[in-house]
């Protein structure tokens, strides 16, 4: 039972087996294809949903108008004051420092 140079049996029925695959091979073809579009149309509804998602969301640089980006930032270098020190203010200041601190919606 020793094999036959071409690799099979010499008891078996059929020496093109290993070729039989190739009987079937449109049906293959069609199945590939088939896996091929299905992932490309999910890839395509996919970058659809990032793409949807992208415009909910706000971003600056694309949705404000472009004389935006110059006033943000000289609103940045804005800051809370005028100049006065703080010893200043509190100098002119009449409120009563040994007053309790101020709570919101605690009636004293």
């Amino acid at each position: 039972e020793d094999p036959v140079g071409n690799g099979h049996d010499e008891k078996e029925n059929n020496p093109f087996a290993e070729y039989m695959w190739m009987e079937n091979e449109e049906d293959f073809n069609r199945q590939v294809e088939e896996e091929l579009q299905e992932q490309e149309f999910l890839d395509r509804c996919f970058q659809e949903m990032l793409e949807e998602e992208d415009q909910d969301w706000f971003i600056p640089s694309r949705d404000l108008p472009q004389g935006m980006g110059q006033l943000q930032q000289q609103l940045n270098g804005l800051s809370v004051g005028d100049g006065h020190s703080s010893e200043d203010i509190l100098s002119k200041s009449n409120l009563n420092p040994d007053a309790k601190e101020f709570v919101p919606g605690v009636k004293y």
